[in-house]
């Protein structure tokens, strides 16, 4: 794989029709103590008039993909009490800025059969553009400052039935390694889900490549979907703002290519119309 690494978007490979869902970007900090619930109102200003709606939701537990004995350690970092995460949306919806902590988040989403995915350069900047805006936010108020542990990138696929797919007993057909041995001689029937993890080391230790696949229903349609999410999580020993954007392109160019190593060569040209 380190062989095909070619950097720059326009050497990676494309689809027409991807079943790319949502993208995520995230970085991670040591906690900021002096953050407290009246400053995200502060902030929101920032940010309502692209982002007119909040939310508060559960805050995420800190994972840190480690090196050794440990492949990944949840770490509590403080005795000081928890802060929800709040959620900034899009007046378009489909598209949120995510903070709380020790952590800073924007997700592009499809939220209508017309959204398109804007392509990795877009989300990219707005993250590098909406990060600005948090850490100025941080030194004008006197809060803090971001210290950075670790990075984080997830692209989530949902592919219906009838996509590369008919039944869970021939999920090989989308997953070429994955193949279902159903014959006569079983006494198991065809599986009713499924749900397989797998995980990459990234070049030079700087983190992996998480793949998760499972079988799901949509909500209110009940349609059969394969649910397929790669997650790049780590950070590299370039911890400088350079280095963080480098790490966000190898991020990017492994979830592409992991896409491709794993998903079937005909479903990706007939179904997903790649292009390269």
């Amino acid at each position: 794989m380190p062989e095909r690494r070619i950097m720059g978007e326009t050497s990676l490979i494309n689809y027409e029709n991807p079943p790319l869902i949502e993208v995520v970007c995230g970085i991670m900090f040591k906690p900021i103590t002096t953050l407290l619930t009246p400053h995200f109102g502060v902030l929101w200003e920032r940010f309502k008039s692209e982002y007119p709606n909040c939310r508060e939701v559960a805050p995420l537990t800190a994972v840190i993909e480690q090196f050794g004995s440990e492949r990944e350690v949840a770490i509590g970092f403080t005795d000081v009490p928890p802060l929800p995460r709040i959620w900034f949306i899009h007046k378009e919806e489909n598209g949120i800025i995510q903070v709380q902590r020790d952590r800073f988040i924007i997700n592009w989403r499809k939220v209508r059969a017309e959204d398109e995915y804007p392509r990795y350069h877009h989300v990219n900047n707005l993250f590098r553009k909406s990060l600005s805006q948090f850490e100025a936010f941080l030194k004008e108020n006197k809060i803090g400052e971001i210290a950075h542990l670790q990075y984080e990138m997830t692209y989530i696929n949902h592919i219906p039935q009838k996509e590369g797919w008919e039944t869970l007993e021939g999920i090989g057909e989308l997953f070429p390694d994955f193949p279902y041995r159903s014959h006569g001689k079983r006494i198991l029937p065809g599986p009713e889900g499924i749900n397989f993890r797998m995980r990459f080391e990234l070049p030079n230790q700087a983190g992996r490549l998480h793949v998760n696949v499972r079988s799901a229903e949509l909500t209110p349609t009940k349609t059969p979907i394969i649910l397929l999410e790669l997650t790049a999580r780590g950070i590299g020993p370039d911890k400088t703002v350079e280095g963080m954007w480098k790490w966000f392109d190898l991020a990017h160019e492994w979830i592409v290519y992991g896409f491709a190593d794993l998903t079937s060569e005909e479903v990706q040209r007939k179904i997903w119309k790649r292009k390269d």
